[in-house]
């Protein structure tokens, strides 16, 4: 691991944050070595950051034992040109487990991830994440989605304690987003990293760095990272014509062709990494895969997002 702070790493978006998808072989089992050429496109691709075994990763999905491995084998192709931020959720006591784990296999820090099942009190989610953060060295990103959603008051006291260094959006509130970036602002002096966690963030982007949220995650890096690096390109140079066209003909086509399925924001892009020419496999349960159909939309898609890059050109 490199001595720079993860915060320092994270802070100035030089790229896509890459959530990689977990390959899986013909017989179900964790694809290693697939999974480490999938990392290392991603990585020489242009990823400003690996998020290993997140939410794209199929996390839930997951033993301990594949968790450990997966992480290890992003860390190893990294090999420290970008950080590796590993996934933790479920219980507290479980997710103490996995934080642990990803220290053990070299994670630069975490994703923490909403606690299972339970719809907790600001009290409880508060002392939840305060464990995780305090169960190792790494340093945490929590992610609001789910049935972890925060005040603003709440994500102040995140942002007071020791070792939580940002905070992720997968419920897409802007009115709450601006308040919780505001009180932030005026009552934790210093840095706190901001990031867009929607599925295919890049269709909000926009207006969450309006708010103050510069970072994003990146599903479509996975299987088009020469579409997703042309829209971040435009986004850090004020591009808004390339970024409109991206979005008209790219994003919101492949926003509506999610919306057909449940479990989409991950069947849809493991399916693209494999029209890609990887083949990581298929989802695990209870995911499901994409229809026949789907799949010959999302080529086309594809295709006619390469199409407004040469036209861009």
């Amino acid at each position: 691991m490199t001595s720079v702070p993860l915060a320092a790493r994270l802070g100035i978006p030089r790229g896509p944050l890459f959530f990689p998808v977990t390959a899986y072989g013909p017989d179900g089992s964790v694809d290693l070595d697939v999974y480490r050429a999938h990392v290392r496109r991603g990585i020489e691709g242009g990823a400003a950051a690996v998020f290993a075994c997140c939410g794209t990763g199929e996390f839930h999905a997951l033993t301990p034992e594949e968790f450990e491995a997966c992480v290890r084998v992003a860390v190893e192709t990294a090999e420290g040109r970008v950080p590796v931020v590993a996934g933790a959720g479920y219980g507290t006591a479980l997710a103490v487990r996995y934080a642990r784990v990803a220290e053990s296999a070299g994670a630069d820090g975490l994703l923490a991830m909403p606690p299972y099942l339970v719809l907790a009190g600001q009290e409880g989610l508060l002392r939840h994440y305060r464990e995780v953060a305090a169960a190792t060295a790494l340093p945490v990103i929590v992610y609001q989605r789910d049935n972890a959603v925060f005040t603003p008051e709440s994500v102040v006291e995140l942002a007071r304690t020791d070792g939580i260094i940002g905070f992720k959006d997968g419920l897409g509130d802007l009115d709450l987003m601006q308040r919780i970036v505001s009180a932030v602002r005026s009552e934790v002096p210093g840095d706190f990293l901001y990031f867009n966690g929607l599925p295919t963030a890049e269709q909000t982007q926009l207006a969450y760095r309006a708010i103050g949220v510069p970072l994003y995650s990146s599903a479509v890096f996975c299987f088009a990272p020469e579409i997703a690096l042309a829209f971040h390109r435009a986004l850090e140079s004020g591009d808004t014509a390339t970024a409109h066209g991206l979005l008209d003909g790219f994003y919101r086509p492949f926003v509506e062709l999610r919306a057909q399925g449940r479990g989409y924001a991950v069947a849809l892009v493991k399916a693209g990494v494999r029209l890609r020419g990887l083949d990581v496999g298929e989802v695990r349960p209870p995911l499901h895969e994409p229809t026949e159909d789907h799949v010959k939309q999302l080529a086309e898609l594809i295709e006619r997002g390469y199409a407004l890059l040469e036209e861009n050109k």
